[in-house]
């Protein structure tokens, strides 16, 4: 008998780290009519009207909202896309993108 045979094979897995994830922010301004913050919010980040009030309500009122936490590419299109909304139509509502703590 060979010591090979005697021996377990031992399988490791690598470990996989969680990506990390980025919160997209609702920065306010005071050009940009709450209808339509409410209207990007709903379109882009597909939430409720309800949700989409309390959070333009919250970035009204503190100056800064976090809208949502996804990975970093998905949190990055949504923020560029939704600003972007904002811009065809002309109003300086601006999204950004930041790591989670």
């Amino acid at each position: 008998m060979s010591d090979q045979a005697a021996k377990p094979r031992i399988r490791t897995r690598p470990k996989l780290a969680r990506p990390r994830l980025h919160k997209v922010i609702l920065l306010n301004d005071d050009y940009t009519p709450r209808s339509f913050v409410v209207q990007v919010l709903k379109a882009e980040f597909r939430i409720t009207q309800d949700q989409a009030y309390r959070i333009m309500i919250t970035a009204h009122l503190r100056g800064v909202c976090v809208v949502a936490v996804y990975t970093r590419d998905i949190a990055e299109t949504k923020a560029r896309r939704a600003t972007d909304m904002a811009k065809r139509e002309g109003y300086p509502l601006r999204f950004e993108t930041e790591p989670e703590t």
